[in-house]
């Protein structure tokens, strides 16, 4: 059975995003999920937020919805924006042998995340990540 840890909307601006990371971390530590994890976990859905912002809306103003979910000894973070939809497959992370700063974050997102998947929204509106991780280490 599904239990409803968070449904949180917030303007997708990074000055949301401290707040974003607070929502996050209680969230999975009220799961009992370990603090180091919880860190990891945190940091892989501010970079996905950021993502969104910088990449999907860009100079454009808008929303983005986030869900947390427990099912079993999973939870499933659910990230939905409103932004113009994105081909999923041109989201990659750039070639790691590439060292320069930034860019990095999808590849951190999949290290973190036991799986992740990219889907267009409902109706070709938006974009939704889904991003599912185990609460044991």
């Amino acid at each position: 059975m599904q239990q409803q840890l968070l449904h949180q909307r917030f303007a997708a601006q990074s000055e949301q995003l401290r707040q974003v990371r607070e929502w996050v971390r209680e969230a999975a530590l009220a799961t009992g999920m370990n603090e180091e994890k919880t860190g990891r976990v945190v940091i892989g859905v501010n970079e996905a937020c950021m993502n969104i912002i910088t990449h999907a809306y860009g100079d454009l103003h808008g929303d983005i919805v986030l869900d947390i979910t427990r099912e079993g000894s999973q939870i499933t973070i659910r990230l939905t924006d409103f932004a113009k939809t994105v081909d999923c497959s041109t989201i990659k992370s750039r070639d790691l042998d590439d060292i320069r700063p930034g860019g990095l974050g999808v590849h951190f997102i999949h290290e973190v995340m036991d799986e992740v998947n990219y889907l267009p929204g409902e109706n070709g509106n938006g974009n939704v990540v889904i991003m599912k991780v185990g609460i044991e280490s």
